[in-house]
């Protein structure tokens, strides 16, 4: 989840908003300034409703950057590189460049999340009581006890033994100490937060369709985003224990084909697709072999026909600082972020300036389908077309 919009750093984390944070503010806003207080407080104004129901939104979004903060802290300590948190429209996530290294690790790190809902949501409380015991403004403790109220269900939602919930991650803590095995627990904590998914979806959906009440599409959407998630975790632990350890040198496909930087694309085009150009991307050398750029057929194809007898490879190429360097000893889990991240999603691998091989996500892939262990040993990948 990419951030929209940076916030900065807090105690050395980068924050940051994805615009779809902004359907929380709204939908609580709505909820409460049309909904939650003027029924429980009647007689105030609508602007005193709205402006305290986005007061109370903004510290809502607040208390999950806390519990999000908490899991980065904690992570830290744990020898867990944090590279960022990001506020979504389903809550927060904080990004974890690895795994913990122990059970117990892993255990500490997602405890602490639950723990600080569960703590703000005590103290809100108490304020709410203190607030109440000196007569302030019911509509003042109401906002507050709801928010009390909304942090402690979100830490006993989120305390739910289903991956990616950081109940999932204490389940895989327990499971991967009990057998030992981190693969074998990460699938099973994977598997539960499929089922609470579908569950979740299901009524949600069912809600709608015979109970004809459209508030069942919220738990529904989060069931969607359960068994997505899940998958996704299952699917990366399994590439985790496949490529774990894995240089790019093992996967690339070495000696691709390179392109003259003087070659016009007419030229180009006359070599393919049934000469020597059977690919989609090509490293692209200058006069003294080094290499310069990246050319896609597609840059090839966004050039007007009528130009492309007059117009050379290096007009047209990405240059080298808008591509992705990879070094052959590079492991491949910590390029995997940068190509999925890229436009074309490939790197040129170079060992001191040296063309040795090119890397795409679709070797990445086929790497997945080898046998265990194979991967440290070979085979070298193949150019994707």
């Amino acid at each position: 989840m990419n951030e929209t919009l940076s916030l900065g750093r807090i105690a050395g984390v980068r924050v940051g908003l994805h615009w779809s944070v902004l359907v929380i503010v709204v939908l609580v806003t709505v909820a409460l300034a049309r909904g939650e207080f003027p029924a429980a407080h009647p007689g105030h104004s609508a602007v005193q409703y709205w402006l305290l129901a986005l007061l109370a939104a903004v510290v809502f979004l607040a208390s999950l950057l806390a519990h999000e903060m908490a899991h980065a802290v904690v992570a830290r300590r744990n020898g867990v590189q944090v590279d960022g948190i990001t506020l979504w429209m389903l809550g927060g996530a904080a990004r974890l460049h690895s795994e913990a290294a122990t059970p117990a690790a892993e255990l500490r790190i997602a405890a602490v999340g639950p723990l600080t809902s569960l703590l703000a949501g005590g103290v809100l409380a108490g304020v709410a009581a203190g607030l109440g015991a000196v007569h302030a403004s019911g509509l003042v403790v109401e906002a507050v006890a709801w928010l009390s109220a909304i942090n402690i269900l979100l830490a006993v939602f989120n305390a739910l033994p289903a991956a990616p919930l950081d109940g999932g991650r204490l389940l895989r803590a327990y499971l991967w100490h009990r057998t030992g095995d981190r693969l074998r627990a990460t699938r099973g904590a994977s598997a539960a937060g499929r089922a609470l998914g579908w569950f979740m979806a299901v009524s949600g959906f069912a809600a709608v369709l015979f109970g004809h009440n459209l508030s069942g599409l919220w738990p529904a959407l989060i069931g969607w985003f359960l068994i997505s998630a899940a998958t996704a975790e299952a699917r990366q632990a399994e590439m985790r224990s496949v490529l774990g350890g894995v240089p790019v040198n093992r996967v690339m496909t070495p000696n691709p084909v390179t392109v003259p930087d003087t070659a016009t694309l007419a030229d180009f085009l006359a070599e393919g697709p049934f000469g020597h150009y059977r690919h989609s991307a090509f490293p692209v050398s200058a006069a003294d072999g080094s290499v310069v750029g990246l050319l896609t057929v597609r840059r090839v194809e966004m050039t007007p026909a009528q130009a492309r007898a007059s117009t050379t490879v290096g007009e047209v190429m990405r240059p080298l600082n808008d591509v992705v360097i990879a070094a052959p000893e590079e492991p491949v889990l910590d390029l995997l972020p940068r190509l999925e991240a890229s436009p074309v999603r490939r790197a040129v691998v170079l060992d001191e300036g040296r063309l040795l091989g090119i890397l795409t996500v679709a070797d990445v892939t086929r790497a997945l389908a080898w046998p265990a262990g194979s991967a440290r040993r070979g085979p070298a990948g193949h150019q994707s077309a």
